[in-house]
Formats: structure tokens, C-alpha cells, sequence
């Protein structure tokens, strides 16, 4: 159904991730590498730090610290109170991480985070999509430094998030419009099947809520000319990648996000007028309110769940 939006800018374009602390704050990261600190009532958002990349994911860490996917830099703790930065990850194997993306934080302390390409930097994310690399990786962080790849082949790796028991860590698949559920507990450990597919539009940032649900950013809705390209051969997908972008298939305006049991059952499924906001790539279930995070605007948005 279609619920209220409330617009809350921020000074910089792009958020394309948001995080809800304990106390309320929302954090956002934006293009120029600003990370923001944004009080839910009044809105007013006061810088916190830079990382001198492009952020992505925001979780937080054991240590009260800023978790940052930088799509640049790789995977980067902050202190919000200094600013100060600290690399965590930058490389896998001695291969540079390309396209660190979103990650999720478990009670151990393990991370486990998305580098969606291989190939492709975010500034050519398009040619990713449409070559369809299957490039992507899921990656987990113990925490004495040790890195390990636990998923690859993933057709472009994005959201990150860790059930309410973390019997499971989800990343979706933004080509294929899945999400993969990878068990770490219970008969199934170490098996990989789908929390969900056949989503009406292509994944992006994915969140465990307060509600203990599994939220999905639906940046776009499903396209059929992406779809027919997606299904043409190798060869013809790449020139399809080459032309400009503004003739290649384009992201259609929407603001839609969804919320999964731990049975993939679609709890939630909440769209609003996408005039003045679009391009939803964060979401952030908390206490009943759903944040919204977008890679075009410079703002972050609010849906009350009650509208739901």
C-alpha cells in the first residue's frame, strides 16, 4: 500500500545508506565521503567524519565504532566522536577489494560484507548489471583480521544481514533479484538456498530490523528491457554496456521496500510517491519507523510503519 514519506535533507547528495543507533541517531554517508549523524526529530544532521571515498554500507561495531563499506577504500572503522578512520579490509588474498559494498555485524564480532564486482568500480556499476559479471562476493571478518571469501559467483553482491538468531547471513543478488540465505547453524550449515526470489524490482541494501525481519531496498522496478538484455548472450549484453548510459536501460522512479520472515514470507511491502524522493537503496527498519536511504538524493526519508 502506499504510505506517508517525510524528507529529512541532509547537506550532501547521495545517501545511499542509512543506520539506526540504539539512541535514534541515523547515519548516513553521501558522494563527497561526508558521514552524518542525524537527529530523527528535528532533522538536523551534523557532520561526523570523511572517509575520503564513496561510503556505502553503515553498520556499527562491538566497539561503539562506524562500520563503513567504502566503495573505494574497502571496509573502514570510524569514530564518530573523532572522525578518526581505521582500514579493516582493503584486500582479500592479496586481490584489492573493487566494489566493497554493504555488510552485516555478528554478535562475535564477525563481519560479513559484499564486494559486489571483481571487475567493475561503483562508477560503472551499470556495466556490471547488464555484462552480469557473477563476480561477486560474500566475505566474512573474524575478529583477529582473518578474511575469508564464503560466497562467489554472486551476480552482483549487495545488501548484507544476519537473521535475529544469525542461524543465517543474507546477501542479495541484485541481477537475479534473489536473496541468498548461507546457514551457519543448525542441519543446514554451510549449505546455501533462497530466502526469497522473483522480486518485483532488483535488490539493493539489505537490513534485519528491530522487528527482527529481513528489510529489502527496492531501488528500481523490474524492467522488461533489462530483463530481455539480461537474457541476450554474453557478447551482445557487453556492446548493450558500452553505448551511453543514457541510452541504456534506466532506473525507473520508485520508492518500495519489503520485509521478510525468517520463512520468506513477505511481512511488509511499503511503496510511497516517488515526485520529490527515489531511488531507495538503504533501508532501516527501527521501532516502527522504516529509514530510507537513496544513491540520488540528497536526503534521507522516513515511512511510519503504521501505514503499513
Amino acid at each position: 500500500m502506499t504510505a506517508r514519506l517525510r524528507i529529512v535533507p541532509v547537506p550532501s547528495h547521495g545517501t545511499e545508506d542509512v543506520l539506526v543507533a540504539d539512541d535514534g541517531t541515523v547515519y548516513t554517508g553521501t558522494a563527497d565521503g561526508n558521514l552524518y549523524a542525524v537527529e530523527p526529530t528535528s532533522g538536523q544532521a551534523r557532520l561526523i567524519g570523511n572517509t575520503g571515498g564513496r561510503p556505502l554500507g553503515l553498520e556499527l561495531l562491538p566497539d561503539g565504532r562506524l562500520l563503513v563499506c567504502d566503495a573505494h577504500h574497502g571496509l573502514l572503522a570510524v569514530d564518530a566522536a573523532t572522525g578518526e578512520l581505521e582500514t579493516l579490509v582493503d584486500a582479500v588474498h592479496g586481490r584489492p577489494l573493487v566494489f566493497c559494498n554493504n555488510a552485516a555485524v555478528a554478535t562475535n564480532g564477525d563481519i560479513w560484507f559484499s564486494d559486489s564486482s571483481t571487475r567493475f568500480g561503483i562508477e560503472h556499476w551499470r556495466k556490471d548489471f547488464l555484462q552480469n559479471t557473477r563476480t561477486g562476493q560474500l566475505i566474512r571478518r573474524t575478529p583477529d583480521g582473518a578474511v575469508e571469501i564464503v560466497l562467489d559467483d554472486l551476480a552482483f553482491s549487495n545488501g548484507v544481514a544476519l537473521a535475529a538468531d544469525e542461524s543465517y547471513v543474507a546477501v542479495a543478488e541484485t541481477v537475479t533479484r534473489t536473496v541468498v540465505r548461507y546457514w551457519l547453524t543448525g542441519p543446514k550449515a554451510g549449505q546455501r538456498d533462497l530466502l526469497c526470489e522473483d522480486l518485483p524490482g532488483y535488490p539493493d541494501n539489505i537490513a534485519r530490523g528491530s522487528d527482527g525481519l529481513i528489510w529489502v531496498a527496492l531501488p528500481s522496478v523490474l524492467d522488461p528491457i533489462g530483463e530481455r538484455v539480461l537474457r541476450m548472450p554474453r557478447g551482445v549484453r557487453k556492446l548493450v554496456s558500452a553505448i551511453p548510459p543514457g541510452l541504456q536501460p534506466q532506473v525507473k522512479r520508485a520508492v518500495r521496500v519489503m520485509a521478510f520472515d525468517d520463512d520468506g514470507r513477505c511481512v511488509h511491502d511499503l511503496s510511497a510517491d516517488a515526485t520529490d524522493f527515489h531511488m531507495v537503496t538503504g533501508v532501516r527498519e527501527h521501532g516502527g519507523q522504516v529509514w530510507l536511504g537513496s544513491l540520488e538524493e540528497p536526503a534521507v526519508a522516513v515511512i511510519p510503519l503504521a501505514a503499513d
